[in-house]
């Protein structure tokens, strides 16, 4: 692993009840959390293929261990997404490059397929800062009722020179979706669209 890793989170969140009715079955999300070292903190790095090498990396290990978390097989997995919080160190191009160039490949392998893009987000932040992963179908971007996003917050992370990368996926879409749209059960999936 070419990322220093100083830790790592998984949350897993189920929703049981909303609007005082029971959710069946019941909408399961999780998210899988590195902190590591930014290896550009501090400086003006040219050349980013180290993030990017990390970003593959951590596609890969975050990706299974949220599969995991949730207990499903990976082609049970509906939706996904991807975010990072650089410490203040650092800059926005380091969380790019992470979660950019490669770390969708792993992700998708992880979940089997993963047609769609994966939605992201990024930001500058201190330590405790929260950070939306959003969610999106995984194989057809087009579903509505997986618009959705799950937020992330670790009490002592990103330090200055370091970067959260989360990844977050989910069984499910929302509970009670009532927006209209095309549903999973009719998705295509052959496009990432529909």
């Amino acid at each position: 692993m070419t990322a220093k890793i100083r830790k790592i989170i998984t949350i897993v969140e189920d929703t049981v009840r909303e609007m005082d009715r029971d959710v069946d079955p019941v909408t399961r999300k999780a998210a899988a959390i590195a902190i590591i070292e930014n290896p550009c903190a501090g400086e003006f790095v040219e050349e980013l293929e180290g993030l990017m090498r990390i970003g593959e990396e951590l596609g890969d290990l975050l990706g299974r261990r949220a599969v995991n978390a949730l207990g499903v097989s990976p082609k049970e997995i509906q939706s996904y997404g991807k975010a990072a919080v650089v410490g203040d160190a650092g800059e926005l191009e380091h969380a790019a490059a992470i979660l950019h160039p490669r770390l969708g490949k792993p992700l998708r392998a992880a979940v089997e397929k993963g047609a769609a893009l994966v939605p992201s987000a990024k930001k500058m932040g201190a330590a405790g800062t929260p950070i939306d992963v959003p969610l999106g179908h995984k194989d057809a971007a087009y579903v509505r009722s997986h618009f959705d996003g799950m937020e992330v917050r670790i009490h002592d992370a990103p330090r200055g020179n370091e970067i959260l990368v989360a990844v977050a996926v989910t069984d499910s879409g929302r509970p009670f979706p009532r927006v209209g749209g095309l549903t999973h059960e009719d998705a295509e999936s052959n496009d990432g669209l529909r």
